[in-house]
């Protein structure tokens, strides 16, 4: 784990960003000491400029001095320094599997998703479609798997934490039923086991807040 004392670990987030959350957890299941800088966008902080010039966006990781950003990048930065609680395998087919489906999530599946609760297309026929397809890949993928790199929480559950908690919220403000046992039982299945998960649970935000969060900016 190296020596935590004289290390400094800074974290540059966003509360209500799933993108944000991804590095709250996988800091907690390693058991990384840490500290928060919450950032109020669009009002960018200083530090938030001088160490993500190129994207401006959260979430940046800060590693004794060093920032590294996108939150993928700093999932696989954090496994391979912290090396306790692995998030990817020992095994290249396996992880090259891991950081696909992680991908998949960021460019297709979470995209279709919120284009249905909360996109221009909220709610129309079409996004919800491309919603469903979307679930229906990870129902395909999961399988009979407990989390989706098997018994473990590893980089592709922490990469669908979106899909584990925020959609739950977002479906219900939106008055859409996207993720439900009956259509999704699989990756349902997997949600529940993924937020009461201890530390996960611990470390999600909490849900009253970020329903009345999401509420609020809604679009009529």
């Amino acid at each position: 784990m190296g020596s935590t004392n004289q290390e400094e670990v800074r974290l540059l987030g966003k509360w209500a960003s799933p993108f944000s959350n991804r590095i709250d957890l996988a800091l907690k299941l390693k058991g990384v000491p840490y500290e928060y800088s919450e950032e109020n966008l669009p009002i960018k902080s200083e530090d938030l400029l001088k160490y993500n010039p190129v994207y401006k966006k959260v979430p940046v990781l800060v590693h004794n001095g060093n920032p590294i950003a996108e939150s993928l990048v700093i999932l696989e930065y954090i496994d391979e320094t912290w090396t306790n609680n692995s998030l990817l395998s020992q095994d290249p087919y396996e992880r090259g599997l891991a950081r696909f489906w992680a991908k998949t999530l960021d460019d297709k599946i979470l995209p279709a998703i919120w284009n249905a609760c909360r996109g221009a297309e909220k709610g129309s026929e079409k996004s919800v479609e491309e919603a469903f397809e979307a679930l229906k890949l990870l129902e395909d993928e999961i399988k009979d798997k407990k989390f989706f790199g098997g018994e473990t929480i590893g980089l592709v559950d922490i990469a669908a934490s979106f899909i584990g908690y925020w959609v739950d919220i977002l479906q219900e403000i939106a008055g859409l039923k996207l993720l439900t046992i009956e259509k999704f039982p699989k990756v349902f299945k997997w949600s529940q086991e993924f937020i009461n998960h201890p530390v996960i649970k611990e470390g999600l935000p909490p849900r009253d807040k970020l329903f009345a969060f999401f509420k609020a900016s809604a679009p009529k």
